[in-house]
């Protein structure tokens, strides 16, 4: 969901609009929402709906109304009322599809309490307002320094500046209440600037923040969901998930948000089955339920006194064998009704590619040998050439043939001095 202006059509890098994280056209940032009524033209005499959705930092919308009666669309950047002063923020949604909007989120499109749009963004207000988001970054260090500092048990995970730099919002979570009236003051006076604290829960971190979950997209809060349900072990259990922490839990530290999209599935499908904690008596003795496959419709029962087999049977044998326990008639043993399941074959993958095994570097390597040394050179350069051949034929040779090959060597250099 990229816009234009992260196009690489010249074959280079993306351009991109330049605005750090929030896209000046609304069509790759957070929680967005695509008009598609833009190109329908309102009814004959009706007015157009007189309420605007505005965009503040990582997904924050607010609604605000039109009493300028400003010819606005999605993308364009508005000063917006604020308390103090004026805010900044990027138009996400006009016209018929901000009723939906404010029916979904539960507000009153008459209240008085609605704060109204100024006007659209001079160059000015939007020089001062991208001043004030290249200080969020360095200020968050240094307020988690300070908190630190005073030993309170709280995290600092984002700051806020107000469109006009006159408030800074500190977003905060923590376990329990924090008392941070001394925070404040320091704060105040290391920032020189107006300190408003928030506390968000861990859901709502994340979904500010944003990130990439375990699945390989990115995490659902940060794009498309805005409504946190309480999420228990239980949905778990009903889906037959090992109940593991690490797996379970998201990148906010609670059970994921998916876990209930497909809990309402699998409670229609064990409508059909038996309860798991059901008991089935046989001659051969009595029998409980070990696991369950909800889709292939399958249960696996074990004798009490023989946990290490398990017999596999359908559920209308499973309602069976109940109706005739419930009429006090025991039935003969579980393997008259087991089924037998055929083992899948197993697939082996040739190597077609005729490449070589992964595991190739994982061998030792082998000892070099080194007996294979470059032997030294002759440095004698008046050597017979005979006597080269019989040293190559005979490996060792014998010392006192060496001291006779040397003599007439020595005569030789004797006469010439003379």
């Amino acid at each position: 969901m990229a816009c234009t202006s992260c196009s690489t059509s010249d074959g280079s890098s993306p351009r991109g609009c330049k605005n750090n994280g929030t896209c000046g056209t609304d069509s790759c940032n957070k929680l967005t929402v695509f008009d598609w009524l833009s190109n329908m033209s309102p009814a004959n005499g009706e007015t157009p709906f007189d309420c605007i959705e505005v965009r503040f930092k990582n997904g924050r919308k607010e609604f605000y109304r039109n009493t300028e009666k400003l010819t606005l669309s999605i993308g364009d950047i508005v000063a917006t009322e604020a308390s103090p002063g004026h805010d900044i923020g990027i138009v996400t949604l006009t016209g018929e599809l901000v009723k939906i909007q404010m029916k979904k989120k539960g507000v009153n499109p008459d209240s008085a309490e609605i704060q109204k749009i100024y006007r659209k963004a001079s160059q000015k207000d939007i020089d001062i307002w991208s001043d004030s988001r290249d200080k969020e970054e360095p200020m968050k260090v240094k307020a988690r320094e300070i908190a630190i500092a005073l030993k309170l048990q709280m995290k600092i995970s984002d700051i806020e500046f107000q469109g006009d730099g006159s408030k800074a919002i500190f977003y905060y979570t923590a376990e329990d209440r924090v008392d941070f009236r001394q925070l404040i003051k320091e704060f105040a006076q290391v920032f020189k600037t107006r300190i408003e604290m928030k506390q968000v829960g861990f859901r709502q971190e994340a979904s500010r923040l944003g990130g990439i979950g375990s699945c390989g997209r990115e995490l659902c809060c940060s794009t498309w969901l805005t409504d946190f349900r309480s999420v228990n072990t239980s949905a778990a259990r009903y889906q037959q998930l090992s109940l593991n922490p690490q797996k379970l839990a998201g990148q906010c530290g609670k059970l994921k948000c998916c876990l209930n999209y497909e809990l309402d599935t699998y409670l229609d499908a064990l409508k059909g089955f038996p309860d798991f904690e059901t008991k089935l008596y046989t001659e051969k003795g009595d029998a409980i339920c070990q696991k369950q496959d909800i889709f292939k419709g399958l249960m696996w029962f074990a004798y009490t006194d023989n946990f290490a087999n398990w017999h596999v049977l359908k559920i209308d044998q499973v309602k069976e064998i109940v109706e005739q326990n419930k009429q006090k008639i025991r039935v003969s043993a579980l393997e008259d009704y087991a089924i037998e399941i055929v083992a899948e074959p197993e697939a082996n993958f040739n190597n077609a590619m005729g490449q070589e095994s992964l595991t190739r570097f994982d061998q030792p390597r082998k000892k070099k040998n080194n007996n294979n040394k470059k032997r030294k050179p002759n440095t004698n350069s008046n050597s017979n050439p005979n006597q080269n051949s019989n040293q190559n034929q005979n490996p060792n040779p014998n010392p006192n043939q060496n001291r006779q090959n040397k003599k007439p060597i020595i005569s030789k250099k004797n006469e010439q001095k003379k």
